[in-house]
């Protein structure tokens, strides 16, 4: 069942925090089972984002060591309902009645479960014909002890002869990863962000005993944060080797682009600032914002620099040049930030529905223009001043 929210505007609790009072509130409603709320949008049902935002994936080939180790990993073991019936099977005694555990498996599941025998077909609809024995021979253990299973030799064998049945808990299903069997533990996030989760989670984990023949790994919306953010700090990288090979080519200069980069360092500052302000936590979308920010950082730096070389070239000294390359550029350089920090603005302060997504972006732009600006006006000039005076001290000497 679906339920669509009103507008985040419309409502005071968000999605999750809603989710959380249905599932207290299932509680005490008797005859459910088991029930499972998901948030997100509707886009996302319907291309199967479906994947719990946490989930941890626990590899080996010992199912028992896989399920002792699930159950370690959850918080509490909650009291499972509805148990099955383990039949263990003595292969030396079925063998020697001409029986193997494929027939005997096959014998119990056509017993208790059914085979489609035939399809009914009337009037343009059909049905499956479902053959399995009635209810009254299947309900105990003695029932299924009783069952009858032909062997090789073509006589009658009670299933008790060759088996003997336990009552237990086990999996419903079978599942494998990289041909090994895989045990899930999923949970749920409110109020927290997935990375600090994460985190948590891995140090707990840490704290378990898990048998050398047994792997965990983090999966679910953790493993795809993590991919996610190796590529884009590739990413991240890249643009920044880029933008020092562009401004070289320009300035025909290796030491004036090695300056300019210094202005980058202040926009990862100001980009944590702002998130702390902001109580922002860092996605793959303000990942994307801090990438933007290492081509327009630089913006500034470069029209101070470009306009002190212009200046040197005329015949004024470097402390003559930076003097009053900073006063001459220092409204473009404010013009050309804050036209860009009042354009990101909207993005950051948005409150309507799905702003959560994009606002980060925002918030990442706006805190690293404003640190890197500040900072340029007064590090960059200072730098160059630095840098240009040892070059000339060691010329002369070289001399």
């Amino acid at each position: 069942m679906g339920v669509q929210l009103v507008d985040a505007a419309l409502r005071d609790r968000s999605s999750d925090e809603v989710a959380n009072l249905i599932r207290k509130f299932t509680h005490s409603v008797p005859g459910i089972v088991k029930l499972n709320i998901r948030t997100g949008s509707s886009v996302g049902a319907i291309i199967g984002m479906g994947v719990a935002p946490i989930q941890i994936d626990i590899k080996g080939d010992d199912l028992d060591e896989l399920e002792a180790v699930g159950l370690a990993i959850r918080d509490a073991v909650r009291e499972v309902q509805g148990p099955e019936f383990h039949i263990i099977v003595d292969r030396e005694r079925a063998a020697s009645l001409g029986l193997n555990t494929y027939v005997i498996a096959s014998a119990v599941r056509t017993h208790v479960y059914g085979v489609e025998a035939t399809k009914l077909r009337e009037g343009g609809d059909q049905w499956e014909v479902i053959v399995r024995a009635p209810a009254h021979e299947r309900d105990s253990i003695d029932d299924i002890l009783a069952l009858p299973i032909p062997s090789a030799t073509g006589q009658m064998v009670r299933l008790s002869s060759v088996a003997s049945v336990e009552m237990g808990v086990g999996p419903t299903e079978i599942r494998r990863r990289d041909q090994e069997r895989i045990v899930k533990v999923q949970g749920r996030l409110l109020d927290r962000a997935l990375g600090e989760v994460s985190a948590d989670i891995a140090r707990e984990i840490g704290k378990l005993t898990v048998p050398p023949s047994v792997t965990v790994e983090m999966g679910g919306d953790i493993e795809q944060q993590q991919e996610t953010f190796g590529d884009l700090g590739l990413l991240l990288l890249l643009s920044i080797a880029l933008v020092y090979m562009v401004m070289a080519s320009q300035f025909e200069s290796l030491l004036d682009p090695f300056i300019v980069m210094f202005s980058i360092p202040f926009a990862f500052v100001g980009v944590v600032w702002a998130f702390v302000i902001s109580n922002t936590t860092l996605s793959m979308t303000s990942f994307l914002g801090v990438i933007m920010l290492m081509g327009i950082v630089v913006n500034n730096a470069i029209v101070l620099i470009d306009y002190t070389n212009i200046l040197r070239k005329r015949g004024l000294t470097v402390k003559e040049a930076v003097t009053t390359s900073g006063k001459r550029r220092l409204r473009p350089v404010l013009m050309t930030a804050f036209t860009t920090i009042f354009g990101m603005l909207p993005l950051a302060v948005m409150q309507y529905t799905g702003s959560e997504v994009w606002r980060p972006l925002g918030v990442a732009m706006i805190g690293g223009l404003l640190v890197s600006t500040m900072v340029t006006l007064v590090l960059v000039p200072t730098l160059y001043t630095i840098f240009e005076g040892r070059l000339r001290k060691n010329a002369r000497w070289s001399r």
